[in-house]
């Protein structure tokens, strides 16, 4: 037999383009046919490898799962409960949504795995149906066909343009905050209202007050008076300056980088816009300088609200006076480091505008300022801003939109669950670059946030619950990161010194006997769990697991994660954690 050949044919003489065996040879075919039969052999190896390894994830997955149940097991039982008047009526109603989600969910899942194709069937001849659970799925999805999704489709709608509203007023507020920083502007000191505040004479400067506003705040008053006395000022004229927060625990835990995002954006664009184009913008009751007339013709502090300090700043506003926002002018701030202490502000912070709405609307409907001022005040400075905001924040993305899981008729576009709140984000983390990796969790705490908000607004609008509770925003009392430094190093000197004279005594026990007759009982503290926040996770979790039913990619993603972020708020799992 002669030996086989092998043919090759090239088409260029840089490539093969084919290359053809010689079929008639027996050993050839034998190998052929040994490969064929080797494949589905070595396709069933590969699937029972493939399983094999699905099996082995399935005890770590079940391990981890029930570690993280235990674990927030353990976080709810050594918890602090929460405040009951934080929770009300708004609990109530988002406990009896979760329960009809569940519900809904339940009968959903039945239909989805029961193959239900209900479109054909006539609702008026019940016989046309199997049982009587599917007469009553059929009843369910006609209803809300009819009813339920026409409302829901409304109210979305209503939200959605609310939501435009407040998109372009904050792209607005970019464009001019871009405007100042292409022409460097800056505020200038008119000659004719200042004089030459170089000039020796007393008359050239303007009179201002200075005010230390403190409440129990045990740890920051000797730096407060400190700063205070350092001052070198005399009085005459006038001028009214608001300077802006630096933060010196910014990078503290994640909470302290989410809030330090929203402030750098309130104090670079809002505030630095609304100074530079209208004279105005809400004082924040720290780090201004005031001239006495001014708050003399305002009617002074008053304590009518929980905001005086936005209170006067409005007052003045209608009075005439202006408002000089200096933003190279920083005032060395904290934040708060735990989410309960951030909750209380944030709830004073949103109540107490809408109680001065109620009472300053006559004021400003009757004052002599411009037109153009007064709807500002009215339609953006409270209305917008402080109104609309926290109500479609949480009705567009904590109520609706997991409602139109179950009501797929009234389904939002993704446009509105994705892509203007990431361009709105960008917005905001615009002013603190450093922030931009933190895009994702911000937007997500944000929506977070929009319970305590709009709980808030609607408690401080109709005067309901703790509207009128002021609690003093808890701080540590650092003031900069060198003298946080200084500070540790001199308390680890302090205990070497101690140490080395207990060496020297004779005996330590009778020191260690005076530091324990003047030590202080240390009250240890819990983190504590917020109802409201985890009734919501639950409720968008809920709505995730229906939208993973339809389909549905970036609804499902958002529902998801937006829960997660719920959940990891209402454990107080973000922020400050103590014992």
């Amino acid at each position: 037999m002669a030996p086989s050949s092998v043919v090759v044919t090239l088409d260029r003489p840089d490539n093969i383009s084919l290359i053809k065996m010689n079929e008639q040879n027996p050993e050839s075919a034998r190998f052929h046919e040994k490969q064929k039969a080797a494949s589905p052999k070595q396709f069933t190896w590969v699937l029972l490898l493939k399983l094999q390894r699905l099996l082995a994830c399935i005890p770590w997955a079940a391990t981890s799962t029930w570690a993280a149940l235990g674990s927030i097991k353990k976080r709810v039982a050594s918890s602090d409960p929460e405040d009951p008047r934080y929770r009300g009526r708004l609990y109530m109603f988002i406990k009896a949504f979760l329960a009809l989600s569940l519900i809904a969910l339940v009968v959903e899942t039945f239909a989805y795995f029961k193959n239900w194709d209900l479109s054909l069937v006539n609702v008026y001849h019940p016989w046309e149906v199997e049982s009587l659970v599917q007469w009553c799925y059929m009843s369910w999805m006609s209803s809300r066909t009819d009813y339920l999704a026409p409302f829901i489709a409304a109210l979305s709608r209503f939200c959605v343009v609310l939501f435009m509203i407040q998109s372009l007023d904050r792209l607005v507020q970019c464009l001019g905050w871009f405007w100042i920083k292409f022409m460097k502007v800056r505020p200038v000191l008119e000659r004719d209202d200042c004089g030459d505040v170089e000039d020796d004479g007393m008359s050239f400067y303007p009179m201002v007050l200075v005010q230390i506003p403190m409440c129990n705040e045990k740890e920051v008053y000797e730096q407060s008076i400190g700063a205070a006395c350092q001052l070198d000022w005399p009085k005459d004229r006038f001028l009214v300056q608001q300077a802006r927060w630096s933060f010196v625990n910014k990078d503290e835990n994640l909470l302290t980088r989410l809030q330090n995002i929203n402030l750098c954006f309130h104090f670079e664009v809002e505030q630095q816009v609304n100074g530079h184009f209208l004279n105005f913008f809400g004082f924040n009751g720290t780090a201004g300088v005031w001239r006495i007339k001014a708050l003399e013709d305002s009617g002074g502090w008053l304590e009518r609200t929980t905001v005086e300090d936005m209170d006067i700043a409005v007052r003045a506003h209608l009075h005439g006076w202006k408002f000089i926002f200096l933003n190279d002018v920083r005032v060395l701030c904290e934040l708060p480091e735990s989410y309960e202490a951030y909750k209380k502000q944030q709830h004073r912070w949103h109540s107490g505008p809408m109680q001065l709405f109620r009472l300053c609307l006559p004021a400003i409907l009757t004052s002599k300022i411009s037109g153009w001022k007064k709807a500002n005040l009215i339609f953006l400075f409270f209305l917008l801003r402080k109104l609309v905001l926290p109500f479609y924040s949480f009705t567009l993305f904590c109520i609706i939109l997991p409602l139109t899981m179950f009501i797929p008729e009234a389904e939002l576009p993704a446009w509105v669950i994705c892509y203007v709140p990431i361009v709105m984000s960008i917005l905001n983390i615009l002013p603190a670059p450093k922030s931009f990796p933190f895009l994702v969790p911000y937007l997500l705490f944000e929506n977070t946030m929009s319970v305590t908000k709009f709980n808030a607004m609607i408690s401080g609008l109709f005067q309901l619950g703790s509207a009128y509770e002021w609690v003093v925003t808890k701080k540590t009392g650092r003031a900069s990161e060198s003298d946080l430094i200084s500070l540790a190093e001199r308390e680890s000197k302090n205990q070497g010194e101690e140490k080395i004279q207990r060496r020297l005594s004779e005996s330590g026990l009778e020191m260690l006997e005076k530091l324990n007759e003047h030590r202080v009982p240390v009250v240890r503290k819990r983190n504590r769990i917020y109802r409201k926040e985890l009734a919501l996770a639950c409720l968008l979790l809920t709505a995730a697991a229906r939208s993973l039913l339809s389909a549905h990619g970036i609804h499902f993603y958002y529902l998801l994660f937006q829960g997660m972020s719920f959940l990891v708020v209402g454990l107080d799992l973000i922020g400050e954690q103590v014992s």
